[in-house]
C-alpha cells in the first residue's frame, strides 16, 4: 500500500505541474494586463505600460515567470493579484471553504437521492415506478444548471421569500445552490445505480440470500450495494472532482464567494497569479481525490487489498 501512494504521489505530482504549465502558458494568450491596469487613466504611453510591466514582473522570460510561481507555491506564496494587491492565498482561503463546502453539500444531495431511486428502479425493472424514475431522470438532464438556478431563486426567493437569493450567509443558503447541482447529478447517478444493481441481483449469492429468507433491505443494502459500490464511488469521485471546476455557473447565479467566481473575475481582468493559483489548488485537490477513491476500493473489497 505504502509503494502504491507513493507512485500515486508522484504522478500527481506531474499533473499539478503539467496543468500549472498549460495555464500560465494559456492565460498570457489572453491580453496583456497593464492595458487592463492602465484603462481608466488617461492617456498611456508605451513608457507607462513597460513601467506596469516591470512592477508586475512581466518583463521577464516566461520559463522564469513560471518557476517563480512553482518556487512560490512550495512554500504556499502565491504572490499578489494584479488587482488591488491583494495576497492570493488570502483570496484562495476565503474561496476555498465556500466551494469546498458546496461541492459536498451538492454530491451529498444527490448521493442520498439517487441510490434509493436507483435500487427502486432496479428492483421494480419494468414497472411503472420504474419507467417513472427513468423520465424523471431524463428531465432532470435536459435541465441547464443555470435555468434550474434561475427558476429555484424566483420560486423560494422572491415568490415565497422562504431562502436568500444570493450569498453565503447560514444553512439557509445552501439549500438552493446544492439542490441546484444535486438534482442535475441526481439525474445521472440514478441511472447508474439502476443499471449496476441490475447486474448484481442476478447473482447466485443475491439469489442464494434470498432463499435463505434474509430480508428484503438486507439483501439490497447490505449484499447487492456493497457488491456495486466500486464504481459508484469512482463514478462519485470523478463527480467531487468535476463540482470543484465546474460550478462556476452556480455561484455565478447565486453570487456565491467560491473558486469559480475567484477564477472568473480573474479570467475578466487577467489576474494572472489569481488563476494560476486557483487552477494549482483545483487540479491538486482533484487528484487527491481520485487518490482517495482508489484508495477506498481496498476498504470496500477485500480482495483488492490483497493484491
Amino acid at each position: 500500500m505504502a509503494e502504491f501512494l507513493f507512485k500515486r504521489l508522484l504522478q500527481a505530482i506531474f499533473v499539478v505541474l503539467a496543468v500549472t504549465l498549460i495555464v500560465a502558458f494559456a492565460v498570457r494568450l489572453t491580453g496583456d494586463p497593464a492595458l487592463m491596469l492602465a484603462q481608466g487613466a488617461g492617456s498611456v504611453t508605451e513608457d507607462d505600460l513597460v513601467r506596469i510591466r516591470a512592477a508586475l514582473g512581466l518583463n521577464e522570460p516566461f520559463l522564469v515567470q513560471y518557476f517563480n510561481f512553482i518556487k512560490g507555491m512550495v512554500t504556499f506564496n502565491f504572490g499578489r493579484s494584479f488587482m488591488g494587491g491583494t495576497p492570493v492565498a488570502t483570496l484562495i482561503a476565503k474561496a476555498l471553504p465556500a466551494t469546498l463546502s458546496l461541492a459536498l453539500a451538492s454530491l451529498a444531495v444527490s448521493v442520498t437521492i439517487s441510490i434509493p431511486l436507483g435500487i427502486a428502479a432496479a428492483v421494480s425493472r419494468g414497472k411503472w415506478l420504474d419507467q417513472l424514475i427513468r423520465i424523471l431522470s431524463l428531465v432532470g438532464l435536459s435541465f441547464p444548471n443555470f435555468w434550474l438556478a434561475i427558476m429555484l431563486v424566483l420560486f423560494f426567493s422572491i415568490f415565497l421569500g422562504w431562502l436568500p437569493p444570493s450569498g453565503m450567509t447560514d444553512f439557509s443558503s445552501f439549500i438552493m445552490p446544492a439542490t441546484t447541482m444535486g438534482i442535475i447529478l441526481t439525474a445521472t447517478n440514478v441511472r447508474l445505480v439502476r443499471t449496476t444493481m441490475l447486474e448484481i441481483l442476478q447473482a447466485q449469492y443475491v439469489m442464494v440470500a434470498r432463499s435463505k429468507g434474509v430480508s428484503e433491505w438486507v439483501v439490497l443494502y447490505k449484499h447487492a450495494l456493497r457488491n456495486c459500490a466500486i464504481p459508484l464511488v469512482t463514478y462519485f469521485g470523478l463527480q467531487f472532482g468535476g463540482l470543484l471546476g465546474g460550478i462556476v455557473v452556480v455561484e455565478r447565479v447565486f453570487n456565491w464567494p467560491g473558486m469559480g467566481t475567484l477564477a472568473f473575475d480573474a479570467v475578466a481582468s487577467r489576474d494572472y497569479p489569481v488563476l494560476q493559483a486557483v487552477i494549482c489548488i483545483l487540479s491538486f485537490l482533484i487528484v487527491f481525490v481520485n487518490l482517495l477513491v482508489d484508495t477506498a476500493y481496498g476498504f470496500i473489497d477485500p480482495r483488492i487489498r490483497r493484491e
